[in-house]
């Protein structure tokens, strides 16, 4: 499998959203009458059920309060950073304005300043109830080393989910430094959903749901502020990546007839991708850049990688995005721009119709296509004019 790159050398060919596309099916359905919800297990009584299969980043210029609130009520569900400015500042609004007005030369230095600020267990449990008395799903997220400290006390605050969230997880990290998190037992202790990510491969995919898990994140790199691909030369394309991932997730369930959903993270900005995303496999996915551009994200049109602050080797950036509406007209629309940024859902309901899939388990049966000029294919005008589809 793969193509020689050189002597002795292979290489696998992987796929990309733009490379693919999704076929028409002989049967099509009313958008209106599709079933999207997602499903995510609980380990007592029934499975906690979304509306919309979509989650929001768990990062600073997407989520806080507010828009967690704002999520869950559409039918979503958002994730607060437990390592962001919402836990290191009692007034991250200040912080965030810091942010938003710095010149790009001096970005990465403030950010790496602002997040040297230590996390206050406090403020976890606060930005946790002021989420549950909002009437929101409260969603958490942070990363392996701080899993053991940092769970406890947001599952003691009415926490609904927990997300271990790294550049790449394993279920077998090695340090001498530092002790490793015992992913089995951090599933096994905690009461509420554990979501562990990121991970592409079909192996590892395979071990983490072994730990236990309610679901885990598909991607290394793709997201639009992060720069991990460029620093790290690592990554491996989505659509490649959710293939890959769901076939560990189908012999998972067959080997233990537990069903791990997983959650295609990054490189969604338009509809499209995110129809293809859950035509290849995704149960949901996680959106950072397209919900950044919310009347509610609380970075007023800007947005930045999870590993924009990192000490040593930053690996993210702070890009405008803009704000073009509020945050029901991204997902449920009606949409006021051409180019898929709005009406998410809409966008899925309909591509679901046309390719004749009642619900996400038969949507992840569409046929797919190796279609590289899908984007450009008759969009000579659109290009030169910047509309459309012809915009970046």
């Amino acid at each position: 499998m793969g193509m020689w790159i050189g002597r002795n050398r292979k290489a696998r060919v992987t796929y990309g959203f733009d490379e693919i596309a999704l076929v028409p099916g002989r049967v099509t359905i009313n958008p209106n009458e599709v079933d999207i919800r997602f499903r995510l297990p609980r380990k007592n009584g029934e499975p906690l059920e979304l509306k919309i299969p979509i989650l929001a980043s768990a990062m600073d210029g997407v989520v806080d309060v507010r828009f967690a609130v704002a999520m869950s009520k559409l039918g979503g569900l958002a994730v607060l950073n437990l390592e962001g400015v919402q836990t290191r500042y009692k007034n991250p609004k200040e912080v965030l304005q810091k942010v938003v007005d710095t010149d790009k030369s001096e970005i990465t230095s403030l950010l790496q300043r602002i997040y040297q600020e230590p996390v206050h267990a406090d403020l976890i449990a606060a930005r946790v109830k002021q989420i549950k008395d909002e009437g929101g799903i409260a969603a958490v997220s942070s990363i392996p080393q701080r899993a053991v400290e940092f769970g406890p006390i947001a599952q003691e605050a009415g926490a609904d989910v927990y997300v271990v969230q790294s550049t790449v997880s394993t279920a077998r990290h090695i340090s001498t430094e530092y002790k490793s998190l015992d992913l089995t037992k951090f599933c096994a202790d905690m009461r509420i959903p554990v979501i562990v990510g990121n991970t592409v491969g079909y192996d590892v995919t395979f071990e983490i749901m072994e730990c236990g898990p309610a679901g885990v994140l598909v991607g290394v790199g793709p997201g639009a502020a992060c720069t991990s691909r460029g620093v790290l030369g690592l990554g491996v394309p989505q659509v490649t990546a959710t293939v890959d991932c769901a076939a560990a997730r189908d012999a998972y369930f067959k080997k233990t007839s537990r069903y791990v959903p997983i959650i295609t993270d990054g490189g969604m900005s338009k509809g499209g991708d995110v129809c293809k995303a859950l035509a290849c496999g995704a149960d949901a996915v996680m959106v950072g850049s397209a919900f950044a551009r919310s009347q509610e994200a609380p970075g007023s049109g800007y947005h930045w990688g999870m590993a924009t602050p990192h000490v040593n080797l930053p690996r993210g950036t702070r890009i405008k995005v803009g704000t073009t509406g509020p945050l029901k007209q991204i997902l449920f629309g009606p949409a006021e721009v051409d180019d898929g940024s709005q009406n998410l859902i809409g966008a899925i309901t309909t591509c679901m119709g046309n390719v004749g899939a009642r619900n996400l388990a038969e949507f992840q049966q569409t046929e797919i296509i190796i279609a590289p000029s899908i984007k450009t294919e008759g969009k000579l005008f659109q290009t030169v004019q910047s509309v459309g589809m012809g915009t970046r």
